[in-house]
């Protein structure tokens, strides 16, 4: 039977990185690390015929043997993996391998150095991404006095359309999804920036504060609290 716990496989060759991806995920995930691909796959092989594939992958660019990207063109080949989340990883500035790694079915790319932060929310994002990608579309999210029409992209409060940029939209959206649980500011701008999030905090304060004003000149019943340190929560 499948763990509760999400499984990340990582093949990294470096084994102090090794280290940092086990300490840093194995409260939330279970963490397994092979430092090259023939183990890799190995372990794949022996999980095929069970529940026990992995639910992302974290690849480097550089290592002994296959490549990043021959691993890469491996698992999007075959049927068994080709849905299961990518993320890309290697030494900061390589955008040409960033270019290569996107182009041929990653489903994101970090450069190292990186944050453990930046680290957990771009896998919880891409686990999300694909969680709703396998899920029929959903028309209507609703909170409280808050309607988000998704076919009409239109949000109405108390029967009141309210005007919106897309990435108030996109932040609305998130927070009434996830209603009444916090959402990490880390999470947030890679699910409504993307990898423009870095150097930008301010933006997303100056985006909350927009919608509270449109929010209480409607007398919303709703309130966007901050988690100081963390992030924000609608409730």
């Amino acid at each position: 039977m499948k763990n509760y716990k999400k499984t990340i496989f990582v093949v990294e060759d470096d084994t102090a990185i090794q280290e940092l991806y086990t300490y840093s995920l194995e409260n939330e995930f279970d963490c397994r690390c092979f430092s090259e691909g023939e183990s890799f796959f190995r372990e794949l092989s022996n999980n095929a015929n069970n529940d026990e594939k992995p639910d992302l992958i974290l690849l480097d660019v550089m290592l002994p043997g296959d490549d990043g990207f021959k691993i890469l063109s491996k698992l999007k080949a075959e049927n068994s993996t080709s849905h299961i989340p990518i993320i890309m990883v290697s030494a900061k500035g390589e955008e040409i391998s960033k270019v290569k790694g996107l182009n041929m079915g990653a489903d994101d790319y970090m450069s190292k150095p990186f944050g453990v932060m930046e680290l957990g929310a771009r896998i919880k994002a891409n686990l999300r991404k694909t969680h709703n990608s396998a899920q029929p579309a959903i028309q209507n999210i609703t909170y409280k006095d808050i309607i988000i029409d998704a076919e009409k992209h239109q949000i109405t409060v108390k029967g009141t359309p309210i005007q919106t940029t897309l990435k108030e939209y996109n932040l609305l959206s998130m927070l009434c999804e996830n209603a009444e649980k916090v959402q990490e500011r880390e999470a947030i701008f890679i699910e409504v920036w993307g990898d423009s999030f870095f150097g930008e905090s301010r933006t997303l304060d100056i985006h909350i504060k927009g919608i509270r004003k449109k929010l209480s000149e409607t007398n919303s019943d709703t309130e966007i609290q901050t988690i100081r340190g963390v992030g924000y929560m609608i409730c």
